[in-house]
């Protein structure tokens, strides 16, 4: 039976596991840390119960939500968080990589770049903004170019580090295309150093994963030439 969120205190939450208090986190290096019971309680009571508190954070910053700009919030926020924002959490979300045949035997560098993507810091729940270039050498196969940019908004869509993404997208590809030559190289703008902190508006963070003939000098300074045609 679903219970019902809008009592639920602080203690029924805990028994229902998800504060994280009493959950072991899964041990994947490579992996977002989620706990294992991450996607016992359905999304219908995901937004009810962030919402919920939602609702008292804006509470207790004094907000007014009888005001009618203020009263939908929490639940708009709660509904972003869940099908929106964080989607990429659920593995139930990852994109079908559909492969084709390599029926023109191409053997050289395919690139998708300037691939835009908005994403959360794990940190402080603040955006990242940015976009990656995606390559690989395709064997036998190729794979659709769209998917390339649905495997980086899938890692994208979720709380996140830029180092961990780049990593994620890269061994994605590389399992998808059954090949070791692959590049990702992101760059992106960090609302946690440009919002709070430092306040710095002017610099981005570039993070890169080279595997496969990528890891040669010479393949990788003609995949750098290709990027900075016609920068964007």
């Amino acid at each position: 039976m679903k219970p019902n969120v809008t009592s639920l205190n602080t203690t029924e939450i805990k028994k229902l596991n998800i504060e994280g208090v009493e959950s072991k986190p899964l041990s994947f290096s490579m992996e977002t840390p989620l706990r294992e019971d991450a996607f016992a309680l359905d999304d219908e009571i995901k937004i009810e119960l962030i919402a919920k508190h939602f609702k008292e954070i804006m509470q207790i910053l004094g907000l007014d939500l009888n005001d009618d700009s203020l009263s939908g919030t929490p639940n708009r926020v709660a509904k972003m968080y869940v099908t929106e924002m964080f989607k990429g959490l659920n593995p139930e979300n990852v994109p079908s990589v559909k492969l084709f045949d390599n029926k023109y035997h191409y053997k050289n560098m395919l690139i998708e770049k300037n691939i835009s993507f908005h994403s959360v810091c794990e940190h402080h729940f603040v955006p990242i903004i940015g976009k990656a270039h995606v390559a690989y050498i395709p064997n036998e196969k190729v794979v659709g170019l769209s998917k390339l940019n649905r495997i980086v908004r899938y890692f994208a869509q979720r709380p996140q580090v830029q180092e961990r993404m780049t990593i994620q997208i890269t061994n994605m590809l590389k399992e998808s295309l059954h090949s070791e030559d692959v590049a990702v190289i992101i760059e992106a703008d960090h609302m946690c150093v440009a919002m709070r902190g430092v306040q710095d508006t002017s610099s981005s963070t570039i993070t890169s994963e080279f595997s496969g003939k990528f890891i040669d000098a010479k393949t990788r300074e003609e995949l750098m030439r290709f990027i900075a045609m016609d920068a964007k």
